[in-house]
């Protein structure tokens, strides 16, 4: 896309299907750059498209043209930023009315081009719309929880009972590889009560990478990051299910977070659980870890096996 920096062009959040109330929601509602949020309507002649809108607000080229994005990817501050004003925007249309997220920073070269996009895609948009209808997205994450290392387990430490300091050092470390096998089977054990939840109650499943570095913080290692997709009144019992799938499992704990708009959802899976559909907002500032070892320098992995697991 090129454009004069000088020039505005067009930032979408989302498709949406037309509401009596929903563009009296957006008087006032700014987006990414504090922008004023409006629609772009078409479909006129359009078989289903009459209702379908897409909802914008005018950016700045200089930011949001090829340059300025290559500019701006390795800068967390601002994706933060956007991400946050993004996801915002489309909440808010999705609190009125059925709505396909698009990716971050989906870009156009202005109203019309937007238009464009909307005319030629407007049957596919609609079909989907229609099925994602009064349904919602929730995301279900499980982290085998990070364990201090026993004080024994430094070579030439203090030796325990009658060990010398180096069978100490080799015992305390096998009791640590124990440790840790036995959360992650607890974690596989979780992601199979989350699965007989999902099988009870949702309607679709998204299966994302499990988040590494800056995302992942310091509360565990993220073995499972999946969504589903979730009709309104099977909420509440998909949500307490799924929060509920740690239970006495030592070492494992499950973060459930929702209800949002079906961001993964956007546009059809390849089958029910293997492909992202858009972008995860929330997740903008991942960024991976490229150390793929288990973390205790023996470059050994071996006790690694429930890493992303997904029955």
């Amino acid at each position: 896309m090129t454009t004069s920096p000088s020039e505005p062009v067009t930032y979408a959040y989302a498709v949406a299907r037309a509401h009596p109330d929903l563009a009296r929601s957006l008087t006032g509602l700014v987006g990414v750059a504090d922008a004023p949020v409006h629609m772009v309507a078409e479909g006129a002649g359009e078989e289903g498209g009459g209702d379908v809108v897409l909802v914008v607000s005018p950016v700045s080229a200089a930011d949001f043209g090829e340059e300025g994005l290559r500019r701006h990817l390795e800068d967390l501050g601002w994706l933060e930023a956007v991400a946050r004003a993004h996801h915002a925007v489309v909440e808010a249309v999705a609190a009125r009315t059925p709505a396909l997220p698009l990716r971050l920073a989906t870009v156009y070269l202005d109203d019309g081009s937007a238009r464009g996009m909307l005319r030629s895609a407007v049957r596919l948009f609609s079909e989907r719309l229609d099925h994602l209808a009064d349904q919602v997205e929730w995301g279900v994450k499980i982290y085998v929880e990070a364990t201090a290392p026993a004080a024994e387990a430094t070579p030439g430490s203090a030796p325990a009972g009658d060990l010398t300091p180096g069978r100490a050092y080799l015992s305390a470390r096998r009791r640590q590889r124990n440790d840790r096998e036995a959360a992650y089977r607890a974690a596989q054990e979780a992601a199979e009560r989350v699965a007989d939840a999902a099988r009870a109650h949702a309607t679709d499943r998204a299966t994302h990478r499990p988040q590494q570095g800056v995302l992942a913080g310091d509360a565990g290692e993220n073995v499972f990051n999946d969504a589903f997709l979730v009709p309104r009144g099977r909420s509440e019992a998909f949500r307490s299910e799924a929060a509920g799938a740690g239970h006495g499992l030592a070492g494992v704990r499950v973060e459930v977070t929702g209800p949002w708009a079906p961001y993964s959802f956007a546009v059809p899976q390849d089958d029910g659980r293997g492909t992202r559909g858009t972008d995860d907002t929330r997740s903008t500032t991942d960024t991976a870890d490229a150390d793929g070892g288990d973390g205790d320098g023996d470059g050994d992995d071996s006790g690694d096996t429930v890493r992303g697991v997904a029955p």
